[in-house]
């Protein structure tokens, strides 16, 4: 049998601390969605691990679970999918992971596994993907199991607060900066300035060394900040940039962005959408979609769907060697909804992330 340690809470406790959702709702309306509760500890299966969340980050895809553009299978549900945690317990079958191991836990909960697109390494598409914290309980929490061959080694070189956003912002910004199919001495813009655009900005920044990034970003303080990170310009969402831009990573939750990063595109360049849902509230800008203005020329658009678990790990890799320096603002766990609120209100520097346990 594999190794098993104490139960941090206490040989016989069989509950925790979590914050849930309970049911979707409008953010405009209900100030509070999760609330701090009581629940039962999970127990890992054969093949899981028990995780002691240390550290949680928050990501604009919980306000799109919350809100019921995602939603979770089933409530009370537990979001959160950017988890550093400590090894608690093995599954009987686990092997090369051992208790007290930090890792890491990303949106890629598991896999079918069988699928064409699984067995291609494509496994993102896969119909039976399942999503940490929609599809199975999250980081919100003091505690979470996970498929072991879906936890990640966390490198040393990262807190236990700046490993978390790489898991999802970071991850996602590495794939969808493939995707944009870049060449030294091109320009890169990023549409929306969060907590993927920040670290995708110094991962490009370190693979291509002439390229030139254009942020575009609704805020001054956003367009301050990414001139720190080394941006080449800053300026707002319909602004014009210096030049017409090859590739473009919109990493907003709405529509608007969409025409403004295709009117900004080059002849054949590519958008590459980092969203896993748009928000209706602008959604009538659509109508004003121009041809010759905004497809035209052999522009492409290119979607993201989820990451692979070769995406995480590939990324963890090189954000340790380059290294990559998340910024991060923590919270308290009981803190959440806060945290979630000043998401919504776009006051984000860098990524947020929950402090759940020491």
């Amino acid at each position: 049998m594999a190794e098993q340690t104490p139960n941090p809470l206490g040989q016989n406790a069989t509950r925790m601390q979590a914050m849930v959702l309970d049911a979707c709702v409008d953010l405009a309306v209900i100030r509070e969605p999760l609330r701090l509760a009581e629940v039962p500890m999970p127990v890992a299966g054969d093949d899981e691990l028990l995780i002691q969340v240390l550290t949680c980050g928050v990501c604009h895809t919980e306000l799109d679970e919350i809100e019921g553009r995602t939603p979770p299978v089933s409530f009370p549900a537990i979001l959160g999918h950017q988890v550093v945690g400590r090894v608690v317990a093995c599954g009987e079958r686990v092997k090369g992971i051992n208790v007290g191991e930090r890792v890491g836990v990303a949106w890629i909960h598991s896999s079918c596994g069988t699928c064409r697109h699984c067995r291609e390494g494509r496994e993102n598409l896969c119909a039976r993907f399942r999503a940490t914290g929609r599809d199975a309980p999250g980081g919100y929490a003091k505690f979470m199991t996970v498929p072991a061959p879906y936890a990640y080694p966390i490198p040393d070189r990262f807190t236990d607060a700046e490993a978390a956003p790489l898991l999802c912002a970071g991850a996602i910004g590495h794939r969808s900066l493939r995707l944009a199919e870049l060449k030294e001495g091109q320009t890169l813009g990023l549409m929306g300035f969060g907590a993927s655009a920040h670290l995708c900005l110094q991962l490009a920044r370190h693979r291509f060394p002439e390229l030139s990034v254009f942020v575009f970003a609704r805020k001054p303080e956003e367009r301050a900040f990414a001139l720190e990170l080394g941006a080449a310009w800053a300026g707002d969402t319909d602004d014009t940039p210096p030049q017409p831009v090859d590739a473009i990573i919109d990493t907003t939750p709405v529509w608007g962005t969409v025409l403004g990063a295709l009117a900004a595109l080059a002849p054949g360049g590519r958008l590459v959408i980092n969203a896993i849902r748009k928000e209706d509230a602008d959604k009538p800008e659509l109508l004003r979609l121009d041809y010759p203005r905004h497809l035209w020329m052999e522009k492409t658009v290119q979607s993201v769907a989820n990451v692979t678990r070769d995406d995480v790990r590939e990324f963890l890799e090189l954000a340790a060697r380059i290294p990559l320096r998340p910024a991060v603002e923590e919270y308290p766990l009981a803190e959440a909804n806060r945290a979630l609120h000043e998401l919504k209100q776009h006051r984000v520097r860098g990524a947020k992330v929950l402090r759940v346990s020491s």
